[in-house]
C-alpha cells in the first residue's frame, strides 16, 4: 500500500496571502498593459449595466400601466442588453489574450529559474514538489487571482448601484441579503483551503502515481514488465493510490454539496422574504408594478452579486495560496548553483594540472560523508582511472570537478587556481563529458552531436568529424536521412537506436568540444568488446594531449590510464599505475584478479 500523505505543518495566513496580490498584478501588467486597461474598464462598465437594465425595465412596466409610449424604452433596454453582451464578450476575448501571454511569461520565468538552480535543488524532493506544483498551476492561477480581485471590485460596484435602486423600496434588504450570503462565503473559504491542502499534500503521491503510469506505458519498461509479470502488481498499486485520492475527493464533494445546499436554501429564503415584503407593499398601492418588477430583478441580481462577491473572495484566497507556492519557488535562493566570484580569475588555454587537496564532501541535509580527505594530483595531459564499488564516491568526485557542488572541506585546483576563483561557465567550457546516464535528445542526429558545442551546431564538417571520432559515422550512414534523421520515439517518422548506438552519439557529442579535460563515466557500458577496443584506440589518439578522467568497472579500460585511484567508502585507499597497484597486491589487485579470472574461466 502507498504510504500516508505527507502533511504540511501550516498554511499561510490571510495577511501573507494578501501580499501575493501586488506581485500577481505586476505579472498581469507585464503581460500586456493595453489589454489590462481595456479589461479593467470593460469590467467596470459591465458592473453598472445590470442596474441600468433593471431601472429601464421598471420604466417599461410603469409606462405600460400608465398607457404611455413604450417603444423607445424597450429599444433602450434592448440596446443596454446588447451592450452588456458586447462588453462581456470583449472582456472574454481580452482575458483569453492575457491568459496566453501571462501563462507563457510565467512558464518562462519558471524555466529560467530552473536554469539558475543547482544540482542540489533537483536532488531535493521538497523543492522538486514546489517546481511541479508551480508548473501545474502557472497557466491558470495568476489570471484567476487577478480576475477574482477585479470581480470583487465590480460586484461591489454592482451592489452599490442596486442598493441605490432598492433604497426607496426596502433599504434594509441589502443588509439582509448580505448577512444571508456570509455563511456561503465561510463555507467556500473553508472548503477551498481544504482543497489546497489536499493538492499540496498530494505532490509526492502525485509523482508516484505518474511514475506507475510511466512504468506501464513506456517502451523502455515493457520487456521487464512482461518478463516478470509485473503488470497486475504495478496496476494494483496504481489502483490503491487512486482509490485514496478518490475517497478524499468524494468526501470533499459531499461536504460541498450538503453545505452548499443549506447555503442556497438560506439565500433563497432571504430573497423571497424581501420580495414578499415588496409584493405586499405593491398590493397596498405603496409601490408601482414597475417598482415591484424592479425589486425582483434587483433582489435576484443583488443576491447573485453578493454570492459572487463572497465566492470571488474565497477564490482569491485559494488562488493566493497557489500563488504563494509559485512565488516561493521563484524566490528560492540559488544556493545549489555555485556562486561566481567577481572578478573571476582567468586561465590561459590548457590543459592544466588538476589537484585535490584534502577534499571532503557531504550532500546537503546528509550526515554521512560522500568523500573524505581525498588528495591527489593529475598533471596536464595525464589520464586518471577511477575504480570503486557503487557508492564509493566516483560520481560525487566528478560533480565536484565540474563545480556542480563545492567541497565541504578542502579545495580543488586547476592550473594552480582554486575552482571557486574561476567562473563556473568558463570552467565547464574546458570540460567534455560522457555520463553513464547520458541524455538521449529527441532531436536530429546532427543536433544530438552538435549540442556538445553550441557555437558549432550548424557546422556540419565539425559534426561529421566528431561523429567519426566517436565511432558513430557508420551507424549514421545507415539511417534513412543520415545526419538529418530525427531520433527517439516521441515524434513521427523518427528512428530509435539501441543503447550502444545512443552511447556512441554521446561520445561523439563529447568529442565535439575541444575540451582540455575529458570525463568518461562508464563510456563503454552499452557497447560490445570490439567497439570498446576501437573506441579506446581512437580515444588514446584524440586525447593524447588532453587530461582525462575515466570511470569504469572494466579493468581493461582503466589499465590504460597513467594513474589509477581506488575509492572505497568515499576515501582514497590506493593510487598508482596499473603495474604499481598489481605489484602492491592490495584492493585493486584483488579486484583485477577476480575480473581476469572470470574471463579465463
Amino acid at each position: 500500500m502507498p504510504p500516508p500523505l505527507r502533511r504540511p505543518q501550516r498554511v499561510a495566513t490571510t495577511r501573507e496571502l494578501v501580499q501575493q496580490l501586488p506581485g500577481t498584478f505586476r505579472l498581469l501588467w507585464q503581460a500586456g498593459q493595453r489589454n489590462a486597461v481595456v479589461w479593467a474598464l470593460g469590467s467596470m462598465l459591465q458592473a453598472l449595466l445590470p442596474a441600468a437594465v433593471a431601472y429601464v425595465g421598471k420604466l417599461v412596466v410603469d409606462a405600460v400601466v400608465g398607457h404611455a409610449p413604450v417603444v423607445g424604452l424597450v429599444a433602450l433596454e434592448l440596446g443596454l442588453l446588447f451592450g452588456q453582451s458586447l462588453v462581456g464578450r470583449l472582456n472574454g476575448l481580452v482575458m483569453e489574450l492575457i491568459r496566453y501571454r501571462m501563462g507563457n511569461q510565467i512558464n518562462e520565468r519558471i524555466l529560467h529559474k530552473a536554469l539558475s538552480l543547482g544540482l542540489e535543488h533537483f536532488e531535493d524532493p521538497a523543492l522538486y514538489d514546489k517546481l511541479q506544483n508551480a508548473r501545474r498551476e502557472a497557466s491558470s492561477r495568476p489570471l484567476s487571482l487577478v480576475s477574482s480581485a477585479l470581480a470583487v471590485v465590480t460586484s461591489a460596484v454592482t451592489l452599490v448601484s442596486f442598493g441605490a435602486l432598492l433604497w426607496t423600496v426596502a433599504w434594509w434588504a441589502v443588509f439582509v441579503l448580505a448577512m444571508c450570503a456570509l455563511p456561503g462565503f465561510f463555507i467556500e473559504a473553508r472548503l477551498s483551503v481544504d482543497a489546497y491542502k489536499i493538492f499540496s499534500w498530494r505532490a509526492p503521491e502525485g509523482r508516484r502515481l505518474n511514475y506507475l503510469e510511466w512504468i506501464l506505458t513506456r517502451d523502455s519498461h515493457v520487456k521487464e514488465v512482461k518478463l516478470y509479470g509485473l503488470g497486475e502488481f504495478i496496476l494494483e498499486r496504481y489502483r490503491a493510490l487512486f482509490k485514496k485520492f478518490f475517497l478524499e475527493d468524494r468526501t470533499q464533494s459531499m461536504r460541498r454539496f450538503w453545505l452548499g445546499l443549506v447555503s442556497t436554501a438560506l439565500g433563497l429564503t432571504a430573497l423571497y422574504g424581501c420580495y414578499a415584503y415588496a409584493a405586499v407593499r405593491a398590493s397596498h398601492g405603496e409601490l408601482t408594478l414597475g417598482d415591484l418588477a424592479m425589486s425582483l430583478a434587483v433582489l435576484q441580481g443583488g443576491q447573485s452579486a453578493f454570492s459572487g462577491l463572497l465566492s470571488e473572495v474565497a477564490s482569491m484566497y485559494t488562488d493566493a495560496l497557489y500563488m504563494s507556492n509559485l512565488f516561493a519557488y521563484l524566490d528560492v535562493e540559488a544556493r545549489g548553483e555555485v556562486a561566481s566570484v567577481s572578478p573571476a580569475r582567468t586561465l590561459p588555454p590548457g590543459p592544466h594540472a588538476l589537484e585535490l587537496q584534502g577534499v571532503s564532501f557531504r550532500y546537503p541535509g546528509k550526515e554521512a560523508w560522500a568523500l573524505r580527505g581525498v588528495s591527489l594530483k593529475l598533471e596536464a595531459g595525464q589520464k586518471l582511472g577511477l575504480v570503486g564499488e557503487n557508492g564509493a564516491g566516483k560520481s560525487t568526485l566528478i560533480k565536484l570537478l565540474l563545480r556542480l557542488y563545492d567541497p565541504t572541506e578542502g579545495r580543488i585546483l586547476y592550473g594552480g587556481v582554486d575552482l571557486k576563483q574561476l567562473d563556473p561557465r568558463d570552467l565547464r567550457s574546458r570540460f567534455g563529458a560522457v555520463f553513464q546516464d547520458f541524455v538521449r535528445y529527441q532531436f536530429s542526429v546532427a543536433e544530438n552531436i552538435g549540442l556538445g558545442e553550441l557555437s558549432k551546431l550548424d557546422d556540419r564538417p565539425a559534426i561529421e568529424a566528431a561523429a567519426k571520432a566517436g565511432g558513430a559515422d557508420e551507424l549514421i550512414a545507415a539511417l534513412p536521412r543520415g545526419y538529418d534523421t530525427v531520433l527517439g520515439t516521441w515524434f513521427d517518422d523518427a528512428a530509435e537506436l539501441s543503447a550502444g548506438q545512443w552511447q556512441k552519439l554521446a561520445v561523439a557529442r563529447a568529442f565535439m568540444r575541444q575540451a582540455e579535460v575529458l570525463i568518461l563515466d562508464e563510456p563503454t557500458a552499452s557497447i560490445d568488446a570490439e567497439a570498446e577496443f576501437a573506441l579506446f584506440e581512437r580515444f588514446a589518439t584524440l586525447a593524447a594531449s588532453r587530461t582525462a578522467v575515466i570511470i569504469s568497472h572494466r579493468f581493461s579500460t582503466v589499465r590504460l590510464a597513467d594513474r589509477i585511484a581506488v575509492l572505497e567508502g568515499g576515501q582514497l585507499i590506493e593510487l598508482g599505475s596499473h603495474q604499481e597497484l598489481i605489484a602492491r597486491g592490495g584492493r585493486y589487485a584483488r579486484l583485477f584478479e577476480l575480473q581476469a579470472r572470470g574471463y579465463r574461466d
